[in-house]
């Protein structure tokens, strides 16, 4: 990890902002999309891309270490809005701390965007929700035992997750579910007893990811939707083994479904 993303993240964000302005040729992008396990796919049906730009070409980015996620950010103009659509992202559990995992949402709203949305592939706890299911999340719980936030930095998380963007949503897909997600370390799979913790906690959907770059989205002033892909069962609800496979199908057989909601919901943004 760079000095400058440990030292001073908000400096490190706008230095690739400003990076990412000369690629792509767009001085400023609306709304951000990071597209998880299983939605990248999606990406070609949200609008026309203007530039594809790697990561690994942007300041204090590291290529993703995950099959799924391409490590690529695309420009892309859905109508009058420029969006940046992130294919793959960079997980707590890759061990380059919590500045890496957020710094493409910081970076987002450096480019200008005011509005993120935050996808994900998960183990859903609800057995009616087969996967290939879009579920809206509703809350969160972070048990990384970690946080984005330095210092005495009190950012009120009660409506974190835009009851607006649900609304939108809704709108496109009257039948959208809602729930909370939990976020683990991995990047172990959960064990049957840590999914029936999570579902006495409160939680209906579970992953590895979301929850890091949805507080620092917060703490950027950016309006979050968050959108998890059921890709399985959680552990335990089936008693059949997970598997990274399983993961990356389910997106793929989704991918149209996804890609049109994803445009729809950036067009009326």
């Amino acid at each position: 990890m760079t000095d400058l993303l440990l030292t001073d993240p908000p400096a490190a964000a706008a230095e690739a902002a400003a990076e990412l302005a000369r690629l792509t040729g767009v001085e400023r992008h609306d709304v951000a999309l990071v597209l998880g396990s299983g939605w990248v796919p999606a990406v070609d049906l949200i609008g026309e891309t203007v530039a594809d730009v790697s990561v690994a070409d942007l300041p204090h980015f590291a290529p993703p270490a995950v099959e799924g996620h391409a490590g690529r950010v695309r420009s892309v103009r859905a109508g009058n809005t420029r969006a940046l659509v992130f294919l793959g992202r960079t997980h707590y559990y890759e061990g380059r701390g919590v500045e890496a995992v957020v710094h493409g949402v910081r970076t987002s709203a450096a480019a200008g965007c005011r509005t993120v949305v935050l996808t994900n592939g998960c183990g859903g706890l609800n057995p009616t929700w087969a996967p290939g299911t879009p579920v809206l999340i509703s809350d969160h719980l972070n048990l990384t035992a970690a946080s984005p936030l330095r210092g005495a930095t009190f950012i009120d998380l009660t409506d974190l997750y835009s009851a607006r963007l649900r609304t939108l949503c809704r709108t496109i897909e009257p039948d959208l579910a809602e729930g909370v997600y939990a976020q683990f370390r991995g990047p172990q799979y959960e064990t049957p007893a840590e999914v029936r913790m999570a579902g006495i906690l409160g939680a209906d959907l579970v992953g590895m990811s979301t929850t890091l770059e949805a507080i620092a989205a917060r703490e950027a002033g950016l309006e979050i939707l968050g959108l998890s892909l059921v890709t399985n069962l959680a552990a335990g609800m089936t008693g059949e083994p997970l598997n990274h496979e399983e993961v990356l199908e389910a997106g793929r057989a989704a991918a149209e479904r996804m890609g049109r909601l994803l445009a729809e919901v950036v067009a009326q943004l």
